[in-house]
């Protein structure tokens, strides 16, 4: 239904703009030509020009016109959500307005002329000051995603969360290290493990090598991967039904353990007024059945609401399908709405050159910490808002886990793994690393 409106509204949009802005010179035209007419009778029969039609067909055609150009221009700042092109937009239809009637009227004269001149000019040089505005404070954003390898163990410049002493677990580099990948959200917590498990010659060699064992390929990749036996252990949210399927047509079992939680969120344009969405509320939205931020309370300015999405088999994009809509249809969105990495939704929502009716969705932690240059806001869901208090304690009604996945037919040295990470210092490390552990302190 909301598609269907969208192309009327464009539709008609498309007939006003040639109704309104055709209409008038052809009128124009007309009355011209009669009145020309006429002029040359009267002449020729030497009696006075007779324009008492012509004195009601003018105002009636001024006044259709005027009522097409006002209604064109409304449908109009309905999709343009800058409040200065708006105002550019009126005032030019207002001018246009004025000089088609001058014209018609035939009091368009050279006085009159020169300040339209040079209220085009204006308008011209105001779009561009608008233009050049808009490039500045594009450029002032910034262009850079999260880079993954910010976190990359054993470097002496890296964040990565480090337990207090010595891990209780020590692997060798004769040993057959587990290869880890997973999700880029999750990489702070096993880059993490890998720093504390892992041995140290490891950071000797080049970043690469680091990679070979503790690799970021995000969520599909990663349970493709395992599944292909070129990864023993990954960190990620729940598979969807395509990576189950994967799995299952491969003759391959895997074993989800859940080691941490974390929030699901969804944000807004820092400017955006609304602060509480319910459930039920954000299955609307990405049903199609909401449309405009107006029948959620929001004001008019905001205009349609902009649902982005992320593409299929991403971990986002399953647990927005199974965690958050259930047994609501999901939308199919446009194209340039499903974005590819969570770097891109967030950058997308909290863009300038993005309207503001924006909404978006991705993991807490990555958003507010390791996307924190790019701002957002996190909505409120069900009234509860996305804090870490809120995912310990249960009311933050979307919290959920996310897991270190491995084959049922895993090595020693991956059971090994697993079982330190469910112990008290992996649980200690994932705290650390500013995400919330399955097990209490």
């Amino acid at each position: 239904m909301g598609v269907l409106l969208e192309y009327l509204i464009v539709i008609a949009v498309l007939l006003g703009i040639f109704f309104a802005y055709t209409l008038l010179p052809a009128a124009t035209a007309v009355v011209g030509a009669l009145r020309l007419a006429e002029k040359r009778k009267a002449r020729g029969a030497g009696s006075p020009m007779k324009t008492s039609r012509l004195r009601v067909f003018i105002p009636v055609l001024a006044i259709l016109d005027g009522v097409l150009i006002v209604f064109t221009e409304f449908l109009l700042i309905s999709f343009i959500f800058s409040w200065y092109y708006r105002v550019l937009l009126i005032i030019a239809g207002i001018l246009l307005e004025t000089v088609g009637v001058m014209w018609l009227l035939q009091v368009f004269n050279r006085p009159r002329a020169v300040i339209c001149i040079v209220l085009a000019g204006l308008l011209t040089f105001s779009l561009a000051g608008g233009i050049v505005y808009d490039g500045v404070m594009e450029s002032r954003e910034l262009n850079e995603y999260f880079d993954y390898r910010t976190y990359l163990p054993f470097r002496e410049d890296s964040p990565v969360a480090k337990l207090d002493g010595d891990a209780s677990l020590e692997f060798t580099m004769s040993d057959d290290l587990p290869f880890m990948d997973g999700a880029t959200a999750l990489y702070p917590i096993y880059a993490a493990f890998a720093e504390a498990v892992y041995p140290d010659a490891l950071g000797d060699g080049e970043d690469s090598e680091i990679l070979k064992y503790v690799d970021c390929s995000t969520t599909g990749i990663a349970y493709t991967k395992i599944v292909d036996g070129d990864c023993d252990i990954i960190f990620v949210a729940g598979p969807s039904k395509e990576q189950e399927s994967y799995a299952a047509k491969n003759g391959v079992t895997l074993e989800y353990v859940p080691i941490g939680r974390e929030a699901f969120v969804f944000f807004v344009h820092p400017d955006n007024p609304v602060d509480s969405l319910t459930l039920d509320q954000i299955r609307d939205i990405y049903s199609g059945n909401t449309v405009s931020w107006t029948e959620l309370g929001g004001p008019r300015w905001l205009g349609r609401i902009q649902a982005f999405q992320r593409e299929e088999g991403s971990g986002s994009q399953t647990a927005m399908k199974r965690f958050v809509m259930k047994d609501t249809p999901l939308m199919t969105p446009e194209t340039e709405k499903t974005l590819g990495g969570m770097g891109d939704m967030v950058e997308r929502v909290s863009s300038y050159k993005n309207n503001r009716g924006a909404i978006g969705y991705s993991f807490r932690f990555y958003t507010t910490e390791l996307m924190s240059n790019f701002k957002v806001k996190l909505l409120a869901i069900n009234g509860v808002e996305p804090t870490v208090e809120n995912i310990e304690n249960g009311t933050y009604p979307l919290a959920s886990e996310f897991y270190a996945v491995v084959r049922s037919d895993a090595d020693e040295n991956t059971r090994a793994l697993l079982e330190w990470i469910q112990g008290p210092q992996g649980q200690e490390l994932i705290r650390k690393a500013g995400y919330t552990p399955v097990k209490g302190d």
